[in-house]
């Protein structure tokens, strides 16, 4: 038997390699795009790694092509050489949920779906109410590839810091619930993020919580009591869509609750998406949010405070590393080497060499049609560590 193990997993690491050759000749560089490179034997690999040392490159010009809406499910999921076994009996043990929220720049989600699929898993995805309809209608196409995707049942029109965004997460979780894959947290995403980890490398940073809820967060600092302390209303009919504040007052938080202010992106437990469904506290908590300001940035980490809720932690702080981001006005990053888009850089290649170097999960935020080779980078240097990871293809214990 032991003979017969190492055989397979010999046969199983060759064709890895095989795949992993196959996975970096899918791409073809965007027409007028220049790389400095020394050497043209694997031209992304040779690319990423001038991009990592801090080379000079050029690009401009059109966002990659995929095969997409030019193949049937079985040949886009194949050509595209998505993961499509567990690979490790780790993660077999530990699906997880991803919430993912969107409204446009499909090539972009596209690229952070195949980034964390993984068939053990399952993925709500919720479009904007606001969205075209042909962008619906790609998005419904796309799940129909995966069985273990699909559409949130109800769809928000979301505004920006408005209350429809923590909707918009809250209609997926309720789906979530409602799987019968064995999910064991819940990770909220939007579009434009991307994961600096694999999927083995998030299934045991979770772990290392044992059970608890990660909302990174603090007691609400002066400069944001005014997101709950005034009434907020959001404005559909603007160009764009805003929300604004109004001189009216509001009163106190139910149930004698401490308002935290943290991140919008959490990683919670199964039990406790159920608590924030059910329990009264949290509804009452929901509706006192929903003309505030950015309701996410208190929502869920109120809630983790709260001693008696599933996997609570009443006395964390900013501990996590759920999300890298450059912000404008911080001074702990080398400087966004793309552009900024509402104080929020959206990274270029030059930011590849901090980003390599993150702990965090996930960062934010990326643009396929502006600075592709940043995306694919990443998803290269992942799929090169989750195969130096991998185990003997494993089933997990339930079935689609």
């Amino acid at each position: 038997m032991r003979c017969w193990a190492q055989v397979t997993l010999s046969f199983v690491l060759l064709n890895a390699t095989v795949w992993l050759a196959s996975f970096t000749t899918l791409y073809t560089w965007p027409r007028g795009t220049q790389v400095t490179t020394s050497r043209e034997t694997n031209p992304l690999a040779e690319a990423c790694a001038s991009f990592r040392a801090g080379k000079t490159y050029f690009i401009w010009g059109n966002q990659l092509q995929t095969s997409f809406g030019n193949a049937t499910c079985k040949e886009y999921v194949l050509q595209s050489q998505y993961i499509t076994s567990p690979l490790s009996a780790e993660e077999a043990a530990f699906p997880l949920a991803y919430v993912i929220v969107l409204h446009r720049d499909f090539h972009t989600f596209e690229r952070l779906f195949r980034a964390v699929y993984m068939p053990q898993n399952v993925y709500c995805i919720h479009v904007d109410e606001k969205a075209t309809s042909a962008f619906k209608q790609m998005l419904a196409e796309f799940v129909d590839c995966f069985p273990n995707a699909f559409l949130a049942s109800r769809s928000e029109p979301v505004v920006y810091a408005g209350a429809s965004r923590l909707q918009a997460d809250l209609n997926c979780m309720d789906d979530l619930i409602a799987s019968r894959i064995p999910w064991r947290y819940v990770i909220n995403t939007c579009g434009q993020d991307f994961p600096l980890k694999t999927n083995r490398e998030i299934v045991q940073h979770l772990k290392s919580f044992n059970g608890s809820n990660i909302t990174p967060g603090v007691l609400s600092p002066r400069h944001t009591d005014q997101r709950t302390k005034y009434v907020y209303r959001e404005h559909i009919n603007l160009s764009p869509p805003r929300t604004r504040k109004s001189m009216m007052v509001k009163g106190p938080p139910p149930h004698n609750m401490t308002i935290y202010f943290g991140t919008a992106y959490v990683a919670l437990t199964r039990a406790f998406t159920r608590s924030v469904l059910e329990d009264e506290r949290a509804i009452d908590l929901l509706k006192w949010s929903k003309d505030t300001y950015s309701p996410d940035e208190h929502y869920w980490v109120t809630l983790n405070r709260i001693p008696d809720f599933p996997g609570s932690m009443p006395n964390a702080r900013w501990d996590g590393n759920l999300r890298a981001i450059k912000w404008s006005d911080q001074k702990s990053h080398d400087g966004c080497h793309g552009h900024y888009v509402r104080d929020v850089c959206i990274y270029g290649p030059g930011d590849l060499n901090w980003l390599s170097k993150s702990k965090s999960m996930f960062a934010n935020k990326f643009e396929l049609k502006t600075h592709p080779p940043t995306l694919e980078c990443l998803e290269l240097w992942l799929r090169q560590r989750a195969l130096s990871q991998s185990e003997i293809p494993v089933q997990p214990s339930w079935h689609l």
